[in-house]
């Protein structure tokens, strides 16, 4: 039975782990398969908090994918490879965990894969950029990488087996992290064609609506749909035609419920995306103010006294 066979079986992600969880999982793999739709889009959260106590709370629900925000959160290396591990192996494998880097960093991204994680590159905007990214992510020359090789990231004969016994170890580390690269201005999106044309090696393509939106000196508002702006929504029509031209994955936010979303704006969303970001560990903090002003709500017009509620 494949991988994507055993996923749509019940294994989930847990069907392109690779042989050890300290490694990668096969994620390029998965990302290809959800956008031929042999499985379904990947649900992800986004974790905009560095709190190793809050994830280990959030891993147990098994969302096929975790993004650790390693740009806008306070994070140090030990923390982010700690969390990359709560993610694999309080999951079991079933949750493949991502890190968004802190920039182009070659250091940065070589950190996040040593620990076991595809990555979120935030802010390409030009062929440049793209091809520094690839390269700092792949092993040999036959990548055009210039990744160093960890030498004590895995222990011989234990967690260092290839996915597949015929190549290298490293050959399949290749092939096993994902690099998803974020557009986030006017100016990656009118690059975004040279981009693909030239660095194919790049799995999927998230668009980053609020800095872009930013970007174009436009409000924020997360580029909802009720953007009408004439200039964005030219910007937004052009970048999805170019995803059509190089049929690359498409990853990003997607609601499933108000206040940003619905259960038919998000069936409408998955048919294009392939990585959809449903909640953040932020948003789900946040509802706890809701549930206090209901509290305050329910007791307007009343007094408590002696633990009696007193009109």
């Amino acid at each position: 039975m494949d991988r994507a066979s055993r996923a749509n079986s019940g294994e989930g992600m847990a069907a392109y782990a690779a042989p050890s969880l300290f490694q990668p999982h096969l994620a390029r793999q998965a990302i290809r398969d959800a956008h031929a739709k042999r499985i379904p889009p990947l649900l992800c959260i986004f974790n905009s908090m560095s709190s190793i106590p809050t994830l280990r709370f959030i891993t147990p629900f098994n969302f096929d994918s975790s993004v650790i925000d390693w740009e806008h959160s306070s994070c140090n290396i030990e923390t982010m490879t700690t969390m990359v591990h709560e993610i694999a192996f309080i999951s079991q494998g079933r949750t493949i965990p991502w890190v968004r880097v802190p920039g182009h960093d070659h250091a940065a991204i070589g950190w996040a894969l040593d620990a076991g994680a595809s990555i979120v590159v935030p802010q390409v905007d030009t062929v440049e950029q793209a091809q520094h990214v690839v390269s700092a992510a792949k092993f040999g020359t036959r990548r055009n990488g210039t990744r160093s090789a960890p030498p004590a990231r895995w222990v011989p004969g234990l967690t260092d087996m290839p996915y597949d016994p015929s190549r290298t170890l490293h050959e399949c580390l290749n092939d096993q992290a994902a690099v998803m690269i974020q557009i986030e201005s006017l100016e990656g999106i009118n690059n975004l064609d040279e981009i693909l044309t030239k660095v194919p090696d790049i799995d999927m393509v998230w668009l980053g609506t609020l800095d872009a939106r930013i970007s174009m000196n436009l409000p924020g508002k997360f580029g909802s749909t009720s953007d009408t702006e004439p200039e964005w929504l030219a910007a937004r029509e052009k970048f999805f035609k170019i995803l059509d031209k190089h049929d690359k994955p498409y990853g990003g936010f997607g609601f499933p419920s108000p206040p940003l979303g619905n259960a038919e704006s998000f069936r409408a969303a998955a048919k294009r995306m392939s990585l959809m970001a449903v909640t953040a560990d932020m948003a789900l903090l946040a509802s706890v103010g809701t549930v206090l002003q209901a509290a305050k709500d329910a007791l307007k017009g009343s007094n408590t006294i002696n633990g009696k509620v007193e009109d």
